[in-house]
Order: C-alpha cells, then structure tokens, then sequence
C-alpha cells in the first residue's frame, strides 16, 4: 500500500515539483495547497501517513500547522524550510516536525527524510499505545486495591482472602478482574 502524502507548500512550482518527485518514487499524493490553515484542514479530513510542510505560508505557518498535527496524533511531519538555522530547526522539532529538509532540497534527500518522518511517527504511536495501556493497566489495579479494601474493610477478608474472590469470580464470569472490582464498590458482589 503506498503511503499517502498531504503537501502544503506556498510557492506552486516547488509544490508542483515536489508532487511530481513523490509520484515517481510511488508516494501517493492525496491532497496539496498553499496556505497553512488549510493544510491544516485537509490533514484532518484525508488523514494521511505524512504532511509535508513549508515553515513560511499564509494562513497559518508550518511550524503551527505541524504543532496542532502532532498534537493530535494524525500523521507524521516533514517540514521544509529555506533556513537552515539551528533555531528554525530547533523550532521544528519542538512544534512535532519528525524529520525535515532544508531548500533547494536534492531528491535524493527526499525519500530518506519522509521514511525518517514516517518511521518516527510510527515509533511514537507505538509507545503511545503502550502508555495508553500502562495507564489502564495502573487504573485497573487501583480499582482492584479499592474493591480488595472494601472487602477487608466490611466483610471482614484477609487480604489474600479479597484478592482470591475477586480473581474466582472474574474466572467465574468470564470477566475481567476490574469488572468484578466495579460490581463490589458498586455493591452488586458480596461474598
């Protein structure tokens, strides 16, 4: 499956250039403007696997467009920008740029920094599920430390004695420990 590509880019001929470029190298580009706040739009509707982004464009520059993109975890981020400055760069990366190109590009640099954006962007959902489900996993045993004290507290179990019930009934009704927990403080499960 190709991987799908947003261009936001002011200046139509490096715009038209850099669409040409992609197709060639089997990128398919599924949306392309000049301003910012309307790149901003088409990365949330189309939701590709890259927005490309020049740092200088109305509306809205790159540098917000790729800050609102990375806050809301749509798609990885290649900035390109006419200053190779440290601070422009710098600027970049703090706003969620995840690999960037400085003009005129070569394409032979094309590729690798959209597969550096690309693979970044995945690294990071990837760690991002992972605490998703560490936060659950922390919030599924808080709920099961407040059931077991319940337990303790007013029916008077050992605290193994709360932890086995509440792990029986769990195999029992094919539940999760946490549902079980839920039906205890909500006081639906007695022993």
């Amino acid at each position: 499956m190709s991987i799908r590509v947003v261009i936001a880019e002011d200046e139509a001929i490096i715009r038209l250039d850099l669409k040409e470029t992609l197709e060639e190298e089997g990128y398919q580009v599924i949306g392309e403007t000049g301003r910012g706040d309307q790149a901003l739009d088409l990365v949330r509707e189309l939701r590709p696997d890259l927005a490309i982004l020049d740092v200088k464009m109305p509306g809205m520059d790159g540098l917000e467009v790729a800050r609102h993109i990375g806050d809301e975890r749509i798609c990885g981020v290649l900035v390109l920008t006419a200053f190779s400055q440290r601070e422009i760069i710098e600027q970049a990366r703090d706003a969620g740029a995840l690999a960037y190109l400085v003009k005129p590009f070569q394409k032979s640099d094309l590729v690798p920094a959209i597969e550096v954006a690309i693979g970044r962007f995945r690294e990071l959902q990837a760690l991002s599920g992972h605490v998703d489900a560490l936060g659950e996993q922390l919030e599924a045993r808080k709920l099961i430390d407040r059931a077991k004290g319940h337990l303790i507290d007013v029916h008077g179990l050992k605290e193994q004695e709360a932890f086995s019930f509440i792990q029986r009934m769990a195999m029992k009704d094919r539940t999760r420990m946490r549902d079980v927990a839920d039906r205890i403080l909500a006081g639906d499960l007695v022993p």
